[in-house]
């Protein structure tokens, strides 16, 4: 619901804090990998309820996700300003998008660990949580995938196909962080996402549905 304003809000930083890294031995595969890394040591820390800096890992992943498909777009026209061949997007993409699937999981689970270990919460709205990611992830996998075959793609500068909704990536984002804020409420928490999510997953089923009738 948030990215289209947030994406907007940010290209300026963003596209600044990519000129500034632009340099040989960087590379958008690399600052993909890092934020992998460093979003899976953010959900370890949480198992180990070391919140504060669970926290600051998740946030410091987080731009580096950001600053992966802003650096790769800038080379890219660079590349084509300067007539040359532009480097390929698909097997950025690719990485990208699975790196974030690993690093939101590994998050729920962390956090799930930590939280019930210190707080004496359920496990079952975290289940919740990744059954509803399960879903959403399937839906707009296969839209893009589809969509990419018949001629049918959303083009917003990203290499898949997004159907935007109510859950997005800044909204999952601002939750796990809170979750990593106020971890005695992580479950409390985890049930409405887990509400938010489904619905989007709903909203994305029946838009990619009618839009590839």
């Amino acid at each position: 619901m948030l990215d289209r304003a947030l994406r907007s809000f940010l290209a300026r930083p963003l596209g600044a804090a990519a000129a500034a890294i632009d340099r040989p031995g960087v590379t958008p595969d690399g600052l993909t990998i890092a934020g992998l890394v460093l979003g899976v040591a953010s959900a370890t820390t949480a198992a180990l309820q070391l919140w504060a800096v669970a926290l600051a890992l998740w946030l410091i992943s987080r731009v580096l996700d950001g600053l992966d498909g802003t650096l790769a777009r800038r080379r890219r026209g660079r590349a084509q300003l300067q007539g040359a061949p532009s480097p390929p997007s698909e097997a950025g993409g690719f990485l990208d998008i699975t790196a974030d699937f690993v690093v939101y999981g590994a998050s729920v689970v962390g956090i799930a660990i930590g939280a019930t270990a210190q707080f004496d919460g359920p496990w079952w709205p975290f289940l919740l949580v990744l059954f509803a990611y399960y879903v959403n992830g399937t839906a707009f996998l296969a839209f893009s995938s589809i969509a990419e075959k018949t001629g049918r793609t959303i083009d917003d500068g990203r290499s898949l196909s997004f159907l935007g909704r109510l859950a997005e990536g800044t909204e999952t984002i601002v939750v796990h962080a809170l979750w990593l804020i106020l971890p005695f409420w992580a479950w409390q928490i985890a049930l409405v996402w887990s509400a938010f999510v489904a619905v989007s997953a709903v909203q994305r089923i029946v838009a990619g549905y009618l839009r590839l009738r």
